[in-house]
């Protein structure tokens, strides 16, 4: 595209193209699976990620309702359809354990975690005996259809019908989907069939906005997530609705009960007016346009507004009752770490067996830890520091195949947590580990480089080398590889700083000396005083 014009010309033209590219791509990707001896492996390989997650859904919809339809003359078809599912995952499992690019691997991992789901519908719909596509069992599942008439992916869940976004998402992480993902998902996918918007609510930690962002990136929509406080005013919510309308995007507005009642009595009465333009847009399909805070706007039908809440928490307000009708409630809690923990060790490359039985262990850790280690502010037993253990444990999988799976996971469980913890529980977290893994030894891990390049930075900083000040900088490094941010703790006078600084120069020392690791690289130091 060339650069001229208005600004907002090109933008406009930028977003058309995308998704015309998105659209001809997945046309090629649903074309490619339907030439002679079709190799699954080979085609996800050659497609961009987006392209494969979509197109195995719409793959696997189609499988799954022609051998549902085949249950009446052959009792065995879903069982062999189950079976054939379980291969293509022992496919991916063997392809996610060899060499390949970052961002494969990522595609690789997210569609493992997609595919796990779609085995579990399968046996669901097996014990249950399902023989038809219009029994409810079939029809409360997320499918994906491809039109050959229009040319458009649409996805179908009970009675609503919503078509695919088309917005570039890349090669993205997928959400593991629960039983209670998929009631949340119902609820919202409803709503929008009927106008409305979703309000999930429950603790913190409960899966609220990742679920509104998981199926905002399976049905190719752009999702704002925006949290909001008692500073908002209803002109700032309006100048984020209107932008909705216009580009048919979904928000999740978060802490959606901490804005003022009378901010919210406002916005009750944006969003009827959005409500009731798509419902005048449904009956008439030539009127685009509609009247919003005094300006007529486009409106595309496709926009939608989720709210979260957490109920009981000091300084949230009650719910104006022309504000409840707008929303779908959605009660969200405690997800089961045990199945999410599984699940994604299956993707990371773990095999199931061990999957099912580390996932275990690792949930009896965390519960022990939380109850037996001292309270602190920053020790977070949750679903967030869980993940990061899982993606962590893949990582050292991926880098040592040879290792035993238990000493993988024990390693990870370790390194990301032994960190943040008070000297005192240190010994009671690794008894917990010996409980849980008797007899399993850990072999130390040789730091090499890194370890002569963190004492080299110390004495070029005319600091003495102490032991436990290098381990502290290696444990550092080891937590920057699972963390996007960190926070360093302790006393005045504890070293902090230097160790942010020391780590900083080693780094800079080993990509200077051109370091094979690509981990090592050039660090450059932003310091913001508050």
């Amino acid at each position: 595209m060339s650069f001229r014009g208005n600004v907002e010309n090109w933008l406009t033209s930028v977003q058309e193209m995308m998704i015309i590219t998105l659209r001809n791509r997945l046309k090629e990707g649903v074309g490619a699976v339907e030439v002679p001896n079709f190799d699954r492996k080979k085609w996800v390989l050659e497609h961009p990620g987006q392209i494969v997650a979509t197109g195995s859904q719409i793959m696997w919809a189609y499988n799954t309702e022609q051998y549902i339809q085949e249950m009446d003359d052959d009792m065995n078809a879903l069982y062999n359809w189950l079976q054939m599912n379980v291969n293509q995952l022992n496919q991916l499992t063997e392809l996610v354990k060899s060499n390949l690019p970052s961002v494969k691997h990522k595609i690789i991992v997210a569609l493992i975690t997609t595919d796990v789901h779609a085995r579990d519908i399968i046996e669901e719909l097996m014990n249950e005996g399902v023989s038809s596509i219009s029994e409810f069992a079939w029809q409360k599942q997320l499918k994906y259809y491809w039109d050959n008439e229009t040319q458009l992916c649409k996805v179908q869940q009970v009675n609503a019908e919503l078509y695919y976004g088309y917005e570039y998402m890349g090669a993205t992480s997928r959400l593991v989907i629960t039983p209670l993902t998929d009631r949340c998902w119902m609820t919202i996918t409803g709503a929008l069939n009927i106008k409305l918007g979703a309000a999930p609510a429950g603790p913190a930690g409960t899966g609220k906005t990742e679920s509104t962002k998981d199926l905002a990136k399976g049905l190719g929509m752009f999702c704002v997530v925006f949290n909001c406080s008692d500073q908002i005013e209803f002109q700032m919510m309006g100048r984020l609705f209107s932008g909705l309308a216009q580009q048919g995007a979904w928000t999740c507005l978060d802490e959606f009960n901490r804005i003022d009642v009378e901010v919210l009595s406002v916005i009750a009465q944006q969003l009827l007016d959005i409500r009731q333009a798509k419902l005048i847009m449904e009956k008439d399909k030539t009127e685009d346009t509609f009247l919003f805070m005094g300006r007529r706007i486009k409106l595309k039908p496709s926009c939608g507004v989720f709210i979260t809440m957490n109920p009981g928490y000091a300084g949230r307000t009650e719910l104006p009752d022309n504000l409840k009708v707008l929303f779908r409630p959605v009660s969200m809690m405690i997800p089961d770490y045990g199945l999410i923990a599984e699940i994604m060790l299956f993707a990371e490359g773990f095999s199931v067996e061990n999957a099912k039985n580390l996932s275990k262990k690792m949930v009896r850790l965390y519960k022990l830890s939380s109850e037996q280690l001292s309270q602190q502010d920053h020790y977070d037993f949750g679903m967030r520091a869980v993940k990061s253990v899982l993606v962590m444990a893949g990582t050292l999988k991926r880098a040592d195949q040879t290792l035993s799976e238990d000493i993988v996971l024990i390693r990870a469980m370790r390194d990301s947590n032994i960190p943040k913890f008070l000297k005192d529980d240190i010994p009671l977290f690794q008894a917990i580990i010996q409980d849980l893994f008797p007899g399993v030894v850990i072999p130390t891990l040789d730091y090499g480089d890194l370890d002569k390049a963190v004492r080299s930075a110390i004495n070029m900083k005319n600091l003495q080398e102490v032991p436990t000040f290098i381990t502290k900088v290696i444990q550092l490094f080891d937590t920057f590889n699972v963390r996007f941010g960190v926070m360093l703790v302790g006393p005045t006078g504890a070293g902090k700083t230097s160790c942010y600084k020391v780590l900083q120069l080693a780094m800079n020392i080993l990509r200077e000396n051109k370091h094979s690791d690509q981990r090592y690289q050039k660090v450059i130091q932003n310091m913001l005083l508050l």
